[in-house]
C-alpha cells in the first residue's frame, strides 16, 4: 500500500524548504495544480507503479510551478518525503545528492520525462551509479548534446 503526501504536508514542506534552504518567496501561483498532482498520482490507471508516481510528482512540481519560488527544491524534498514515507530509506541519500543537478536540467527543459524515469529507476534499484547508457543520455541532455566534439 502506497502512502501519499497530503495537501497540507506538501504546503508545510514548501514552507520548510524555503525556510531552511536559503530563502525565497512563499507566494502561491497555482495551489490547485499542486493539489491536482498529489491527487492524480494516486490513480493507478495512470501511474501503476511507485516509480511512475514518483516520476510524475517530481516532474510536475519541477516543471509546472505551483509556487513563485522553490519549485525545483520542492520537487526534490517532496520526492525524498515520498520515498521515506514508503520505506525507500536506502536510496534517499543518493537521490538527494544527485537530484540538485537533475532538477536544474529538468527545469531548463533538457531532461525529458522518459530520462527522468530511467534516473529514478536507478535510485530505486539502489544502484551506486547510473548505468553507462543512462549516464551518456544524461550527459548529452545536460550538455545540450554538445560534449566537446565540435567540428
Amino acid at each position: 500500500m502506497t502512502i501519499y503526501i497530503s495537501n497540507e504536508q506538501a504546503i508545510e514542506t514548501h514552507r520548510k524548504t524555503i525556510e531552511y534552504s536559503g530563502g525565497g518567496s512563499y507566494e502561491v501561483l497555482n495551489i490547485e495544480y499542486l493539489y491536482s498532482v498529489l491527487e492524480h498520482i494516486q490513480n493507478d490507471d495512470y501511474y501503476p507503479t511507485f516509480k511512475d508516481k514518483l516520476v510524475h510528482l517530481i516532474w510536475s512540481i519541477n516543471r509546472n510551478h505551483p509556487f513563485s519560488d522553490g519549485n525545483k527544491r520542492l520537487s526534490i524534498t517532496l520526492g525524498a518525503q515520498f520515498l521515506l514515507l514508503n520505506g525507500y530509506m536506502f536510496c534517499v541519500k543518493h537521490f538527494m545528492e544527485e537530484m540538485e543537478n537533475i532538477s536544474y536540467h529538468l527545469a531548463a527543459g533538457r531532461i525529458e520525462k522518459e530520462l527522468l524515469h530511467k534516473l529514478i529507476h536507478s535510485f530505486l534499484e539502489g544502484e551506486d551509479d547510473f548505468d553507462e547508457e543512462v549516464k551518456l543520455e544524461y550527459l548529452l541532455a545536460s550538455s545540450d548534446g554538445n560534449i566537446g566534439f565540435d567540428e
